[in-house]
């Protein structure tokens, strides 16, 4: 007797199979994902790691001999494939949705250029390799196209931690991962045309299958230009959260279907309806409804995904797996490297662009995975290949740190602006203000107003010659260093005051104060309540966190308009703040 077929009575009618594999995805989404994310791994791997451990092809191989793991692993893959197929259709929809022209026209220059030679080269050259190795034009073609994508999700999730999507290296790997987003397309249009069936020309049956896909997407398009913006007036006058949810959900998978049943992926058709909504003045609103729902159906696809790894295979030629995962790292990332210093950037930004475009990306698996679906790729092939990119996937982290590392060391000795040598003169019970960005800049100018002696500083080139050449007086430098804050006159100084938005930075600068001065007031920004508690343990006299004063500046606002007196409100709102002072002092000096 099969461990599945147990029980009686209602409870043979009940699909435990399919209720134990749902509990297992939500179990890793709920439990497993959350705890390894406190650790620093990323949901990506998360599930993708979960997916091969509880899956078909390996613990879930094993029921027959410990039933126990009956509700602990996935036993039927296609219980899981037809969700997580969703979650490939909203990201797609989703990467439409973020897509403009006019987005597109300020980055042309990166995302056509540098986006675009990656994408050719890393496909030529990919190609050449598999056609080494014995493969038909066609899986090579294909595997070529999949393997030159990158990990976006990644990518991004790794670039937004850092607070490095503004830096050179960050807006040149975003323009690349642009660029491969709207290349997935034609990717999965292509592997669908390979995989027809039927007889005839091969040309004759792409140009055919060509000619239909454009006429279908071309229908998509016309029928939402005209219905998607009277649609969602409709429903958004009703003001009604579910209905625009509903609404929301109707158009990606209505699309995704027509565009399935004219022989496209159905992500393509949510990709051409997210693009039609860019332009509509209901973009944002569709995307903060859709994302919860992208998060969870995406992690199932990553499960999904997971699954198709099967151990067995990969232990049956761990160096061939290890050359494999090395091999695609250095090759891409050689090529991202050489065009990121064409296109004027500096080492270490191209560097940090190569080594972050290097590994393979989530898109791979869902080529692969369809041309593995129409036979155009063995299984075997398919699993070995998918298990060296999910390797080249977990790198991810160790390579952005190993980027950041190196970067000191390729910094090119640029000539500075005469206006950056300028050093502060010698003063006595002035304030020192850390950064002079639209925060720095204020307090600097309230100080000026009230006649008190100040020093600002900050790092950024740009903002210093700018500032000094409108009569500011603002120094460049790295006010982590001791060297500096004590030619700011920080033993003179009566306190300091940073206003940078950078968590990481912040610390190293709060250090080096308090290693020189112990006793001297330092008031800082702070993002939130959880960063206040964190900068007042770090030995920060007052914090101003952002969303607290948000909160009391509107309760202000609003006390007024209904009607209290100006007096009462002021004093309540001061004191309000320094209850949260103290609460934030409590938890703090209690953690």
């Amino acid at each position: 007797m099969s461990v599945k077929k147990k029980g009686a009575g209602v409870a043979e009618a009940t699909n435990f199979q399919a209720y134990s594999d749902a509990l297992v995805v939500l179990g890793t989404a709920g439990v497993i994902v959350p705890l390894l994310r406190r650790v620093g791994v990323s949901p990506v791997l998360s599930y993708l790691g979960a997916g091969a451990v509880l899956g078909p092809l390996a613990l879930g191989s094993f029921i027959n001999e410990y039933p126990l793991l009956y509700w602990f692993t996935v036993i039927d893959a296609k219980s899981v494939s037809a969700i997580a197929e969703l979650g490939v259709v909203f990201l797609l929809f989703l990467i439409g949705l973020e897509l403009s022209f006019e987005r597109l026209k300020a980055m042309r220059r990166l995302v056509l250029g540098l986006g675009g030679l990656q994408l050719a080269i890393s496909f030529v050259a990919l190609s050449l390799v598999a056609l080494t190795f014995g493969l038909s034009p066609g899986i090579a073609a294909v595997l070529a196209a999949c393997l030159a994508l990158s990990s976006t999700a990644i990518v991004l999730e790794l670039l937004a931690q850092q607070e490095r999507l503004l830096t050179s290296g960050g807006r040149a790997s975003f323009s690349v991962l642009l660029a491969q987003d709207v290349a997935v397309v034609p990717i999965l249009i292509f592997i669908g045309i390979l995989g027809a069936k039927g007889g005839g020309s091969v040309l004759l049956s792409i140009t055919l299958a060509l000619g239909q896909a454009v006429l279908v997407l071309a229908v998509i398009a016309l029928v939402g230009r005209v219905l998607l913006r009277p649609l969602f007036r409709l429903v958004g006058g009703q003001r009604s959260e579910e209905l625009f949810i509903a609404a929301v959900l109707f158009v990606i998978v209505a699309t995704g279907i027509m565009a399935a049943k004219a022989g496209l992926s159905m992500a393509i058709g949510a990709f051409v309806a997210g693009l039609l909504l860019a332009e509509t003045e209901y973009r944002r609103a569709v995307q903060a409804t859709i994302e919860p729902f992208k998060g969870l159906l995406l992690g199932i696809f990553f499960f999904s995904v997971g699954m198709s790894i099967d151990f067995r295979e990969v232990a049956k030629e761990p160096v061939l797996l290890l050359g494999l995962a090395f091999g695609l790292v250095l090759l891409k990332a050689g090529i991202v490297y050489g065009l990121a210093r064409y296109f004027a950037l500096t080492p270490a930004a191209a560097l940090e662009s190569a080594l972050l475009l290097g590994p393979g990306g989530e898109f791979a698996f869902v080529g692969i995975g369809l041309a593995s679906g129409l036979a155009l790729i063995e299984p075997a092939l398919a699993g070995f290949i998918l298990a060296a990119i999910s390797l080249t996937m977990a790198m991810l982290p160790l390579l952005s740190a190993l980027a950041r590392r190196l970067a000191p060391l390729l910094e090119e000795a640029r000539p500075k602006d005469p206006e950056l040598e300028a050093l502060p003169g010698a003063q006595q019970g002035h304030a020192i203000v850390i950064g002079y960005g639209r925060v720095g800049k204020t307090v600097a100018a309230l100080l000026r107003q009230h006649g008190l002696s100040h020093i600002a500083v900050d790092n950024d080139p740009a903002t210093v010659s700018r500032a000094r050449r409108a009569a500011e007086d603002v120094f460049f430098g790295d006010a982590a260093r001791p060297a500096f804050l004590q030619a700011c006159g920080l033993d003179a100084a009566r306190s300091v005051i940073i206003t940078i938005n950078a968590t990481s930075g912040m610390d190293q600068i709060i250090t080096a104060i308090r290693r020189l001065r112990p006793d001297l007031p330092i008031i800082s920004r702070a993002r939130d309540a959880a960063h206040a508690r964190h900068l007042y343990a770090q030995g920060v006299n007052e914090t101003v966190p952002e969303t607290i004063e948000a909160s009391l500046h509107l309760s202000e606002a609003a006390l007024v308009s209904l009607g209290v007196p100006m007096g009462p409100v002021i004093a309540s709102i001061h004191q309000k703040r320094a209850d949260f002072a103290e609460e934030l002092r409590s938890a703090a000096q209690g953690a």
